[in-house]
């Protein structure tokens, strides 16, 4: 089962795939985490151009194309590098960011429109889909001040910077908030939206409920071609 977190930075997304990779081994499962971008050597060094926000002094100017460009690139390398083979031997892997977030920071955020974004999905990912998709999408304001507060921490103790996007004003925020509702609204049954500014304990039973329910119904759907089989066979 291939689960991918969203929402903007700030909304308690790392946290709560976090809280649900540990809750998931405990019940026996083998999960394989990662984030996007990044999660592969490739796109670790793609994450520090994207996201550094002293990459521009460095580079120029990143043009938006240019930026969906990168993003894809990290996201076909780490789909043939960890999700595919992770799949395929059974773990179920849990990816902080896919293609709703190049929909809703370069498609909407970067005015590149969706299309575009989708086309190169189709093209890039082989139009690979998650299964499941938690948004977490909390008032904008309250994200948006963690966030800022979050990255100005790592600078402060780590020296590491990727403010690069939260530098961004608020319409461009805006935007990608609103279309991070519109494909929750388009894909409501592989999306699941939690909005509340709820405590991170219940947020995550929350989403671990979900997640159990999702995992029966494929146990079951599963097992009826074995059910439906001729007796003898």
């Amino acid at each position: 089962m291939f689960i991918t977190f969203e929402g903007l930075d700030g909304s308690g997304k790392t946290t709560q795939l976090k809280h649900l990779a540990a809750a998931l081994e405990a019940d026996g499962h083998r999960v394989v985490t990662l984030r996007q971008p990044g999660g592969t050597p490739l796109g670790d060094r793609i994450r520090a151009v994207l996201l550094d926000s002293r990459s521009e002094a460095e580079v120029g100017t990143i043009a938006p194309e240019a930026e969906m460009a990168l993003m894809f690139a990290d996201r076909a390398q780490s789909l043939h590098q960890v999700i595919l083979p992770a799949l395929a031997q059974g773990a179920l892997v849990l990816c902080d960011r896919y293609t709703d977030s190049s929909e809703a920071y370069q498609g909407a955020g970067r005015g590149l429109g969706s299309e575009h974004i989708l086309g190169l999905h189709r093209i890039v990912c082989n139009n690979v889909q998650p299964d499941l998709t938690i948004l977490l999408l909390p008032p904008l304001e309250s994200s948006l001040h963690r966030a800022r507060r979050r990255n100005q921490r790592h600078v402060q103790q780590a020296g590491t910077d990727e403010n690069r996007f939260e530098r961004e004003g608020e319409s461009f925020y805006r935007r990608v908030y609103e279309q991070y509702r519109a494909i929750a609204q388009r894909d409501q049954n592989r999306v699941v939206v939690f909005a509340d500014e709820a405590p991170i304990a219940t947020i995550a039973r929350s989403i671990l409920e979900v997640v159990r329910e999702r995992l029966a119904a494929n146990a079951a759907n599963a097992r009826a071609p074995e059910l439906q089989k001729p007796a003898g066979l």
